[in-house]
């Protein structure tokens, strides 16, 4: 298996294209990973959610990371994670035309509501659903791809026929 990295470009074309994974945040020390839709578009990430945990948690800490896979097999995968900053998108004058782009981008994936709103149901509070369009700014990006590497893995193959195992624990 031979991994490589990614130049940013190819990082920022992956986000585009792959448009899901995991949001990470954190509050007094608590870490929180929870599966989001994106879109991405100018160093950004636009995301739609409803009140709850996350988003109380990203307003009081607006650092966050999102890491974006694509896993073909376990020699074969892309991966980028991302690290930002969180910006809620109000609903106001100021941000309408942001709201609007974002609210564009984001209907062009199938299912980008479906996340934010099954999870506001499972809630035990009674709470009304309440969007929260949103925005991670980009501060750093890094990303990786494996792909099965012939060479290697006929060394590899070769390699394991010599391999003798030994027992865990020794007869007596």
């Amino acid at each position: 298996m031979l991994v490589r990295n990614l130049e940013r470009q190819k990082c920022l074309e992956f986000l585009k294209q792959i448009g899901f994974g995991r949001l990470g945040c954190a509050h007094d020390n608590q870490p929180y990973v929870i599966p989001v839709y994106f879109a991405y578009e100018s160093e950004q990430l636009f995301g739609f959610s409803t009140e709850g945990q996350k988003t109380g948690w990203m307003r009081e800490n607006p650092v966050v990371c999102v890491l974006a896979d694509d896993i073909k097999s376990e020699h074969e995968w892309t991966s980028v994670l991302v690290m930002g900053r969180y910006e809620e998108l109000p609903d106001n004058p100021q941000y309408e035309a942001l709201r609007r782009r974002a609210h564009e981008l984001l209907e062009k994936r199938s299912a980008w509501w479906r996340v934010a709103i099954a999870s506001s149901q499972t809630r035990d509070e009674h709470l009304r659903v309440l969007p929260v369009l949103y925005r991670i700014q980009i501060e750093e990006l890094s990303g990786h791809r494996s792909s099965v590497d012939q060479e290697s893995q006929e060394v590899a193959f070769a390699d394991h026929t010599k391999v003798q195992v030994q027992p865990l624990i020794p007869s007596q």
